[in-house]
């Protein structure tokens, strides 16, 4: 009876720490999700600050400002990249 009570506890400790381990996982997880949803959130708010200041067609049918618009999303793809 004690033998089996021994090993029940044993089982039940390691259990125990694989759900630690992974709860330790799952929260690192969430944060870097958190951290990617930050950056993605940033660089929507840019690219409608940009897209607000960008005339739509200029009298040749092209954007006036199409290639600093452009530069803009390079750069903050770059950036996220780089994170």
């Amino acid at each position: 009876m004690k033998e089996k009570l021994e090993q029940r506890l044993q089982n039940l400790k390691t259990e125990y720490e694989a759900g630690q381990k992974m709860l330790a996982d799952l929260e690192a997880k969430q944060m870097n999700l958190r951290e990617t949803l930050l950056r993605i959130s940033g660089a929507i708010q840019v690219l409608e600050e940009v897209l607000e200041e960008v005339p739509t067609v200029n009298e040749n049918g092209g954007n006036e400002n199409g290639s600093q618009a452009i530069d803009v999303v390079a750069e903050t793809q770059e950036m996220n990249r780089s994170k």
